[in-house]
């Protein structure tokens, strides 16, 4: 169990664009590793480092047996962080040295970059009400209990993948104060529903 470090040298990444643009420099190597890709984020808040498990599960990578599940667990450990409000973020090892293949991490990232783009060029601060506290404490809990869920949803096709668009889009609201954004991301639960509907 660790607290994670990072690069005081650059920058922390500031829009989705540049998080996909950080992991895509990242994975360079033949194989890398999460706390790789998270020192290439600087001292990262805590959102852009919610953002990466929520994109990673909406890529095919989520075809890698227990990947999705993997993600959840990181997607709910940095969300209870998040409403506990700690001031530095802590990921266990087994997360952080997790090894993912540069070429699939590459394929599957420049792959949604472009819809990724077209998103955030179309963000803005409004509603900021819902992107503040007390009320943001709302899209943090549903992606805690998004992250809770993906191991589970393992079992329902295509379920972990809508479950983690929802978490990215929430935690792009929450990076770009755009509160009409955070109710978009409501959006993708109905989907979940759904799938879980026709299997039950």
């Amino acid at each position: 169990m660790e607290e994670t470090t990072s690069s005081d040298a650059e920058a922390p990444p500031a829009s989705l664009p540049e998080i996909i643009d950080r992991v895509l420099q990242a994975a360079v190597a033949e194989t890398t590793d999460i706390r790789a890709i998270l020192q290439s984020f600087g001292r990262a808040s805590f959102t852009p480092v919610l953002l990466l498990p929520a994109i990673a599960v909406a890529t095919p990578l989520s075809g890698i047996p227990l990947f999705s599940s993997l993600m959840g667990i990181f997607i709910a450990i940095v969300s209870a962080q998040m409403l506990a409000r700690r001031r530095h973020l802590w990921l266990p090892d087994f997360i952080l040295s997790r090894q993912i293949s540069g070429q699939k991490l590459r394929a599957a990232f420049s792959r949604i970059r472009p819809a990724a783009a077209w998103l955030d060029a179309r963000t803005a601060k409004r509603l900021r009400l819902l992107s503040q506290r007390p009320l943001i404490f709302i899209p943090q809990l549903i992606c805690l209990l998004s992250g809770l869920l993906m191991p589970f949803l393992e079992f329902v096709p295509f379920s972990s993948s809508v479950a983690g668009i929802g978490v990215a889009i929430l935690a792009l609201g929450m990076l770009a104060r755009d509160g009409v954004v955070i109710l978009l991301g409501l959006l993708p639960y109905a989907g979940v529903a759904w799938l879980i509907l026709r299997v039950i």
